[in-house]
């Protein structure tokens, strides 16, 4: 018993810590409580040979990313229909386009998917945030490791915010964070 006494924090530490590498989603829900925003001196900022991707638009014009430097932020989500990750955070994405498209570029590429299905997908889920599939390469500095995964780039490329894997997109702490660095 009193071996139980001395070691009960230790104890319930172990149990946190195994939480979170057991159910990742806690450790996001605990990543976005406490860091919430990227350290932006030290961000990386993306050159132009990275913004160079031609993108055929599945509900919205063709573009090319690099028409979008120097304009506004630019939301940049690699996801793809065959990811339930992707598909579980599509809906937070869809009502933080609906609140800040007007500050924000949002551009949301599908990869290693089939037109038709991305399509589908949009219709059946009514979802109208403007999605693209890559017609060009992605060079190594943008082309995402783990699916989904977003980027937040200012005007002139540097990565403010990349979240590899699934984010609530219209939490309270992602709002008020664009709503600061887009003054």
């Amino acid at each position: 018993m009193n071996f139980l006494k001395k070691n009960i924090l230790n104890f319930i530490l172990i149990a946190f810590v195994a939480t979170i590498f057991i159910f990742p989603e806690v450790k996001l829900k605990i990543k976005d409580l406490f860091f919430p925003i990227a350290t932006i001196e030290n961000a990386i900022t993306l050159q132009d040979e990275d913004y160079n991707i031609q993108l055929k638009g599945i509900n919205t014009p063709d573009i090319n990313l690099k028409d979008l430097k120097g304009n506004k932020l630019v939301f940049l989500n690699f996801w793809g229909t065959w990811c339930p990750p992707c598909r579980e955070e599509w809906p937070t994405i869809e009502k933080l386009y609906l609140a800040k498209k007007d500050k924000i570029d949002f551009v949301l590429i599908a990869m290693q998917d089939e037109e038709q299905k991305v399509r589908k997908f949009m219709e059946d889920n009514k979802y109208t945030a403007p999605v693209y599939i890559a017609q060009s390469p992605v060079t190594k500095n943008v082309l995402p490791k783990v699916f989904p995964t977003t980027f937040l780039l200012d005007k002139n490329g540097r990565i403010l915010l990349k979240e590899d894997g699934s984010k609530d997109w219209n939490s309270k702490s992602t709002h008020d964070f664009i709503d600061n660095v887009s003054k």
